[in-house]
């Protein structure tokens, strides 16, 4: 792993793989996980694609910078501001995320990219293919929302049990039982892990990084956000949506809001897809993305071509007049 300092004091933690001259491909992630979430089978078929590819811990997470130095903040609070007339502590909003991503781009001297995310990191890319759109060759959000999704019945129970079965200690036993439960409980009901294969994957997470307190930092980001569907609607660039329909922590309607919302995106439903990376359904996720990926650089390409040749032809006119 290599890592970069922001402007701000941010320490990325990231993965560069790929032909450095290859078009380049950046994977967000969500929320309060590590870049190693994205599967290895989905990374590393995209770099044999053809493309470079990136992904990092966001700030508060993995082996970035943990923000520590901020009061845990209070999630109560943080909700009550958004319908009192208080004030309450927030310690970074989502843009200052996007931020994060930019100066990563800046630092590895990329102008243009492709951009992926995953939940909160597919609420990440929305603000920087909405604010930067010069820098977003193809936006493909999955798992994600263009703004706070409103709880269904189903998902108020999930968070009920997640906050029954929150750790008492920050022992490393205790974080990965509860990263196992946590994911049983989102996971793919079609699509469902062994305990062994959720306890292997949970022991590398927790012994590669625990910051539960970066998770609420993380959260208050959200739920202090502005709503983006106003910004969505200027987006322009390419973009899939990658929507489970058994999501119990962002609905698939969500999905389908964010779909709405932009000109011409391409919204997939995957039937049994819960809040997860399911192994089987890695290769055809990676289909898509590849096919979304290619099809939005042939287009840069192509237009690039045309403004060089009426560049071109400009300066073949002026010449003659002269």
């Amino acid at each position: 792993m290599r890592t970069i300092k922001t402007p701000q004091g941010i320490k990325l933690s990231y993965q560069d793989e790929g032909d450095k001259k290859a078009p380049a491909i950046i994977l967000i992630m969500g929320l309060g996980a590590q870049m190693t979430v994205w599967p290895d089978s989905l990374y590393y078929t995209l770099v044999k694609k053809g493309f470079r590819v990136i992904r990092f811990d966001n700030r508060d997470t993995g082996l970035s910078t943990h923000l520590e130095h901020h009061p845990s903040p209070s999630l109560f609070k943080s909700w009550l501001s958004k319908r009192l007339p208080i004030r309450t502590q927030t310690p970074y909003l989502l843009d200052d995320m996007a931020n994060d991503v930019l100066a990563l781009m800046a630092a590895l001297k990329i102008k243009k990219a492709h951009f992926v995310g995953a939940s909160m990191g597919g609420m990440i890319a929305q603000l920087i293919a909405a604010q930067h759109k010069k820098k977003v060759l193809s936006l493909t959000t999955i798992m994600s929302s263009s703004s706070l999704p409103r709880l269904s019945a189903k998902s108020i129970g999930v968070f009920i049990k997640l906050a029954k079965l929150k750790p008492k200690t920050s022992s490393r036993d205790e974080a990965i039982n509860y990263n196992i439960k946590l994911n049983q409980l989102i996971g793919s009901p079609a699509y469902p892990q062994s305990e062994d294969a959720l306890r292997h994957h949970a022991t590398q997470i927790v012994e590669r990084s625990y910051n539960p307190n970066g998770y609420k930092r993380q959260l208050i980001a959200m739920a202090a956000s502005k709503d983006r569907q106003h910004l969505i609607r200027k987006i322009k660039t390419p973009t899939l949506v990658i929507h489970g329909s058994d999501d119990v922590v962002i609905p698939v309607s969500a999905g389908k809001k964010t779909a709405s919302l932009i000109k011409k995106a391409k919204l997939r439903v995957v039937p049994g897809m819960g809040h997860n990376f399911a192994p089987e359904l890695m290769p055809l996720m990676t289909k898509w993305i590849v096919k979304h990926v290619k099809k939005a650089q042939r287009k840069h390409l192509n237009k690039k071509r045309k403004k060089t040749t009426a560049t071109k032809n400009h300066i073949g006119i002026t010449k003659k007049a002269l």
